[in-house]
């Protein structure tokens, strides 16, 4: 039998490949200079550098206090990410708008408040935190501080963002209720929309955190300080066995993540 919505298929299918070919070849896509006798020759000899990992005393104390050092950064650069988007996203969710009930005396001031509060997360949430990172390197030196500050910018505008689509997307009917019998906004949030996605909230936080401990580390090659900072200066003195140990403390922290997500899923189900 043939399959009635085959011709829109194929049609997509060519469209995306006639998208899809032009830019592969703008972006000098060339794969297969892998595979040609010098380039596995060289990625060979690379990798076997990186064979056995680093083990001495010296370094495992540099390596355990940039993992400490990593983890902070994105720890405490989370946190202050969602004390910037919890009240960004209060004033930017339409499911908390007391105007939706009828006028009111806040509705006016809500209604200019919604989109100056998206426009705020969308500004922070545009430049990047390695660009954050840059221009705040230069601003408080060298050092975790600037990472910090980094992550809390542009995680700020991406959870606050986030939050106000899973809080709109779940069930708005006890907070329409609340605010109808004459509750405010915030207890409107705590009872009658936080308690349906705590779930949803919390998965999506720790993986910003994970997010922001695979972060740390590229940050830290403009000198933000933690594992990044160390893996540059490996890479700079051609040690591969130092920087193959700090890509397998950065696989045990990210698999660290995936386990308190899982965790954190369990324990609010």
């Amino acid at each position: 039998m043939r399959d009635p919505a085959w011709r829109s298929r194929c049609l997509w299918t060519v469209a995306a490949l006639a998208i899809a070919w032009p830019m592969l070849v703008l972006a000098e896509f060339r794969p297969w200079v892998l595979f040609d006798g010098q380039g596995l020759q060289a990625m060979q000899g690379f990798l076997l550098g990186f064979w056995p990992p680093a083990t001495d005393a010296a370094f495992g104390t540099l390596l355990l206090r940039a993992t400490l050092e990593t983890l902070a950064m994105a720890t405490a650069g989370t946190f202050l990410a969602f004390l910037v988007a919890a009240p960004l996203a209060l004033a930017a969710t339409r499911a908390l708008s007391i105007s939706r009930i009828g006028p009111g005396p806040g509705a006016l001031r809500a209604a200019a408040l919604r989109p100056v509060a998206r426009l705020v997360l969308m500004v922070l949430r545009a430049v990047p935190e390695i660009v954050w990172a840059l221009v705040l390197v230069r601003a408080l030196g060298l050092g975790p501080g600037a990472g910090v500050l980094a992550i809390a910018i542009a995680y700020g505008g991406m959870l606050g963002k986030v939050y106000s689509e899973i809080l709109e997307s779940g069930d708005t009917r006890p907070a329409r209720a609340l605010l109808e019998a004459g509750s405010g906004r915030l207890a409107a949030l705590c009872y009658g929309l936080v308690p349906g996605a705590a779930q949803e909230l919390a998965s999506y936080t720790v993986y910003r955190w994970e997010c922001a401990v695979r972060a740390s580390v590229v940050m830290g090659f403009v000198g933000a300080g933690g594992l990044g900072q160390l893996m540059d200066q490996s890479m700079k003195m051609l040690n591969g066995g130092e920087a193959s140990a700090i890509l397998l403390t950065f696989l045990a922290l990210v698999l660290l993540a995936d386990a308190m997500s899982a965790l954190l899923r369990r324990m609010l189900a």
